[in-house]
């Protein structure tokens, strides 16, 4: 999810691993050259989600930690994708803590489709998030570097 703390944990666990650190949402961005809000608001959703897609998997990513965008779950092709590439770490993150950690929801790049909340994407990825893990990690109210030992143990 937005907020769970994909790009943090992800800088700091490759700096420990000695790996490479790749953010999609950075990615995507370079290679269209607009915000991901920007996206989202101009060509929709459903291209964002595409776009997005398309970006994921054409990455080259030996030796590397990812962190995706939140939204790259819909898409089971990126899904297997990483699967194939690695292993997939869900963050989990209380709904309520979510709510605190993000302060730019209008200008952060969130697939919300109209008509739809926070919640209800939460209630729909979580599901999503779970079945293609490989390892889940309890990140509420939890320090960086404790969430960083237990995903060193686990890997």
């Amino acid at each position: 999810m937005p907020g769970s703390g994909k790009s943090t944990v992800g800088v700091i666990l490759a700096k420990r691993l000695g790996m490479n650190f790749i953010d999609t949402d950075i990615v995507l961005q370079e290679n269209t050259g607009r915000m991901l809000q920007e996206i989202i608001n101009r060509d929709g959703i459903d291209a964002f989600l595409s776009i997005e897609e398309r970006n994921v998997v054409s990455l080259k990513c030996n030796n590397s930690v990812i962190a995706t965008g939140g939204s790259v779950v819909y898409s089971d092709a990126a899904m297997k994708y990483l699967k194939k590439t690695g292993r997939i770490i869900y963050l989990n993150v209380c709904f309520e803590e979510i709510v605190r950690r993000l302060k730019n929801i209008p200008i952060r790049g969130i697939a919300v489709p109209e008509g739809q909340s926070l919640l209800d994407i939460y209630n729909q990825r979580i599901p999503l998030y779970e079945k293609y893990a490989d390892i889940t990690i309890d990140c509420s109210g939890r320090d960086v570097e404790d969430i960083i030992e237990d995903l060193i143990h686990e890997l």
